[in-house]
């Protein structure tokens, strides 16, 4: 994966995007990621990687707040402008391993199916760490392999072949996090869909 690549893969991805990762299991386990998440007006939000807006709509009544989207594809991007046009979301064009914000910016981050498709994991997660606020949280929706989930023989062969097409079925949360240990904290790890394959974490940044 790379992000020229990406962005060949996300135009192709985002007519159909919705089909299938906002319905059926993937919309239920959206729902169980936002489920008694709160937003404030005091809390600056940044979607990290927004896609299509996806979990936006989860969050329709507080659709009012300080919150910023950013997507790499301006294509997918550009499904979440036209489902929000008349809210004051700001929707941006960036790459979630480099952002454009200060460090200490906001005081939640959300990265759903972010980090496993994006070229350098670590690169994108200590960037979602650098621009979040000391106390503040990273709410994470996405796939790993996990700590007890060993990869069989098919899943390490196809693992290459699937990152084609924009995604990483093998990304390690528990090695990922043991790079970034000295600054962030897990509060919730949890599973939500395909037996734990994807999870919902929530960082606290110290």
């Amino acid at each position: 994966m790379n992000n020229s690549w990406n962005k060949v893969i996300y135009k192709i991805w985002s007519p159909i995007y919705d089909r299938i990762f906002n319905s059926g299991a993937f919309l239920r386990a959206r729902k169980k990621v936002f489920a008694n998440t709160h937003f404030t007006n005091e809390q600056k939000i940044l979607f990290v990687g927004v896609g299509t807006g996806a979990d936006l709509e989860l969050i329709e009544d507080q659709l009012d707040l300080d919150i910023t989207a950013i997507d790499f594809s301006c294509d997918m991007l550009d499904k979440a402008r036209a489902k929000f046009e008349n809210s004051p979301i700001k929707f941006q064009e960036m790459d979630a391993q480099k952002m454009d914000f200060e460090s200490n910016t906001f005081d939640v981050a959300v990265a759903s199916l972010i980090i496993s498709v994006v070229p350098d994991a670590d690169k994108c997660l200590k960037e979602i760490g650098r621009v979040v606020k000391p106390g503040g949280v990273i709410i994470i929706f996405d796939k790993f392999s996990g700590e007890t989930r060993k990869q069989s023989i098919s899943q390490k062969l196809l693992r290459p072949i699937i990152k084609v097409f924009g995604t990483d079925i093998g990304l390690n949360f528990e090695e990922l996090y043991s790079m970034n240990n000295d600054y962030l904290k897990i509060e919730i790890d949890t599973p939500v869909m395909m037996n734990g394959m994807y999870r919902k974490i929530i960082l606290s940044k110290l």
